[in-house]
């Protein structure tokens, strides 16, 4: 899933055209693939998998037939005996994010072969009639840049703790050039390099794209 698809496809979800197709989900295991399709009864369902279990639940829902996206990004982990770094893709904060139905959703979390990997990504700024945190979903607004980003497999896009991030401002940008264009978000400064970052509601992470030039970012107005 490193290709998009640059056609414009219309997402019913939101207003007007998405600016790239979201790729086809295939199983890294027997090749079964599933095209997303925006559907008014589905959401972007967040799950928390159980370490080392990601890619084997996310080609378990692909081959069900549901569509599964498992972001990934680079970091480096230090080889326990020669002590040197090692750069290795990992799944964004060990999280796979599943395009269902609620009741799909409940079948893998609770009622599936699958529910002894899988739990939900709560809510915990929201509470629902009894109290709770339901379980998180993200707008296909907000996926279209979470997806774009991380189907590069760029060496520079990082996984970024939102809470200690020192942003420049609170202005939103929009990248203008580069591979990252039409991305918005908010400029930071990141391992001594000005980057834009990508956050999405409800999550304590986001992602940060490669050094941006400062001619390559025009401020916009915040749509929300």
């Amino acid at each position: 899933m490193n290709a998009l698809d640059n056609a414009n496809i219309k997402d019913e979800n939101c207003s007007g055209f998405v600016s790239f197709a979201i790729p086809e989900a295939k199983s890294s295991k027997t090749g079964v693939s599933v095209r997303y399709v925006p559907c008014e009864d589905k959401a972007w369902y967040v799950l928390r998998i159980k370490y080392g279990q990601a890619q084997a639940v996310a080609d378990a829902l692909i081959e069900d037939g549901t569509y599964a996206y498992l972001a990934k990004v680079w970091k480096d982990i230090r080889h326990k005996e020669t002590g040197k770094k090692q750069r290795k893709l990992f799944p964004f904060m060990n999280l796979l994010f599943a395009y269902m139905t609620e009741q799909e959703a409940e079948k893998y979390v609770r009622h599936s072969e699958m529910s002894q990997y899988t739990t939900y990504y709560y809510n915990h700024f929201v509470t629902d009639k009894n109290g709770h945190n339901p379980p998180l979903t993200v707008r296909s607004k907000d996926m279209e840049p979470l997806v774009r980003v991380t189907a590069l497999l760029d060496e520079h896009v990082m996984e970024i703790d939102t809470n200690t991030c020192r942003f420049l401002s609170d202005d939103l940008v929009r990248i203008t050039d580069g591979p990252f264009k039409d991305i918005t978000g908010r400029v930071a400064r990141i391992a001594g390099q000005r980057r834009v970052v990508i956050t999405i509601k409800g999550l304590q992470s986001g992602l940060t794209t490669a050094y941006i030039p400062p001619y390559c970012l025009e401020k916009i107005e915040n749509e929300e």
